[in-house]
């Protein structure tokens, strides 16, 4: 029934002749959500948004909190042929304007308690219509879907339409938008499927967020396609989830969530009934991989992707799991180091950029020409930033990054963008941010300020003025005051040694 939708199609192909199943469990009352009453719901929605006046090609944003309405209203999007721009929930006011601004979507939902903050904000920048969806899925989204009638026929896309715009961070302070196409989306989450064996048997623990990667188009795309199933999460719970793992075969997520459920007591025996654990977003310690894998018998899965290009390399699923590798290039799509000079492929087992080409890699982004070209090359390569080597026996490994991006929480950040509104508070000077090792984050984001001479900061105010203006991922995890920062003899401030120096600022 979704035959000429090219992503919707094989979202629901897997489950027409499974109404009946649950899809959906939630993880704190139990109730449960089919397949049937899933889809039926999205096209509920579609209806809704068309109502709207949304067409083909149209931009629906979102911020609002993790529920299963969320999770209709991207697939209604994407039957309705229209773009899914998903924002973190932890967005100020002042960047949710740049990026409606930005994209210019004709929709946006949003929590009700932001609907003041927000509305006028949309108005100002031509949003033609404001819905609300809140955590208990109550909401003018919600009571406009059960109005209509399921039954919606997909507006036709093909595989090169888009699907999809992911915000990701520039290192200029300007936020770029990622353009993901149907056919993006679709091979990469078919590949992973294969790749990792899912089935209609699993059940995924879903604790992810869905305004990001890998909880929207990894988990869900990949658990539909499967015709799997998902104890539904509305947020990290570490004991809650040690109490599903006996029900469920799955779990994806982020090396923080690894990090916490080995201090939870009866993890051991509930992991046993598990088949996978997946860790990605950010680097895994090779110190948790071994601790976990000591404890539950379990090697985790570390894979690597990006918001442009989705997941590029993942560790086998029979074969060795190597703690501090992502293993080798998933199905259909091709890995190379280069050199970051001149592009030039470099010898095995050397140090270089990782570029990445496949029917995963995104079309572009938004509005952005120039910033496309520089990253993506004509031959189809996009290169990724991130500097890594692959060894003899064919692992890659994440040995850096480069333009020194923090990850933190399993959430990218940009120091530019952080020393930008640092550099903008009275009495400092200038800033230099960047990432050290954190147990529970994996990086945490710190501030090295430099004062005016005659100027006495306090760090607490800087937090305190940083908390407007920035999401909360992206605030420092301590601010230290210097009378200057190092440089080489060009100018340039060496971040290198400030990771060195301050490496253990928060261990013990």
């Amino acid at each position: 029934m979704y035959e000429e939708n090219y992503l919707a199609q094989r979202l629901r192909q897997n489950t027409l002749n499974a109404d009946d199943k649950t899809f959906l469990t939630n993880s704190k009352t139990g109730a449960q959500k089919s397949f049937g009453a899933f889809f039926a719901n999205t096209e509920k929605v579609a209806a809704a948004l068309v109502a709207t006046g949304l067409e083909k090609g149209d931009r629906v944003a979102v911020q609002a909190p993790k529920t299963e309405a969320m999770l209709e209203l991207y697939i209604a999007t994407v039957l309705v042929g229209a773009i899914f721009l998903p924002l973190n929930t932890a967005y100020t006011s002042s960047e949710i304007e740049y990026f409606l601004g930005d994209a210019k979507p004709r929709v946006l939902v949003c929590d009700p308690s932001r609907l003041d903050t927000l509305a006028p904000i949309a108005q100002g920048v031509g949003v033609k219509s404001v819905l609300t969806l809140a955590a208990d899925e109550t909401g003018t989204l919600t009571e406009a879907r059960d109005q209509q009638s399921a039954g919606f026929i997909p507006v036709p896309c093909g595989a090169d339409d888009l699907a999809a715009i992911l915000y990701t961070s520039g290192t200029t302070g300007r936020s770029k938008g990622a353009m993901l196409t149907h056919k993006a989306l679709a091979s990469n989450s078919e590949a992973l499927r294969d790749c990792w064996q899912f089935t209609e048997d699993d059940v995924l623990i879903h604790a992810l967020p869905i305004f990001h990667t890998h909880g929207l188009f990894v988990a869900t795309n990949v658990t539909l396609m499967a015709g799997a199933s998902c104890i539904f999460f509305g947020g990290f719970d570490a004991p809650a989830i040690v109490k599903h793992m006996p029900e469920a075969t799955v779990l994806m997520g982020v090396p923080t969530f690894y990090v916490r459920l080995l201090s939870e007591d009866g993890l051991a025996d509930a992991a046993q009934n598990m088949r996978l654990f997946v860790s990605g977003s950010a680097p895994l310690l090779a110190e948790t991989h071994q601790k976990w894998q000591a404890k539950t018998g379990h090697a985790i899965l570390e894979r690597y992707g990006m918001t442009e290009t989705n997941m590029n390399l993942s560790n086998p699923y029979d074969g060795e799991r190597r703690a501090g590798t992502v293993g080798f290039p998933i199905p259909g799509v091709e890995v190379k180091i280069t050199n970051p000079d001149n592009g030039e492929d470099v010898t095995q087992g050397s140090v270089g950029m990782i570029e990445v080409r496949g029917p995963n890699v995104f079309a572009g982004y938004w509005q952005m020409l120039e910033k496309t070209a520089e990253e993506l090359r004509e031959d189809g390569f996009f290169i990724t930033g991130d500097l890594g080597m692959q060894d003899e026996d064919g692992y890659f490994h994440i040995v850096g990054r480069n333009k020194d991006l923090i990850i933190s929480g399993g959430y990218n950040v940009y120091p530019k963008e952080v020393e930008m509104v640092i550099d903008d508070l009275s009495g400092v000077v200038e800033s230099a941010v960047f990432g050290v090792p954190h147990p529970d984050f994996g990086e945490g984001v710190v501030a090295l300020v430099i004062a005016e001479d005659d100027a006495e900061l306090d760090t607490d105010w800087i937090a305190q003025s940083l908390s407007g203006s920035l999401a909360k991922f992206k605030q420092p995890k301590a601010i230290l005051i210097a009378k200057e920062l190092p440089r080489n003899t060009m100018g340039k401030v060496q971040k290198n040694l400030l990771r060195e120096t301050y490496k253990d600022l928060f261990s013990g």
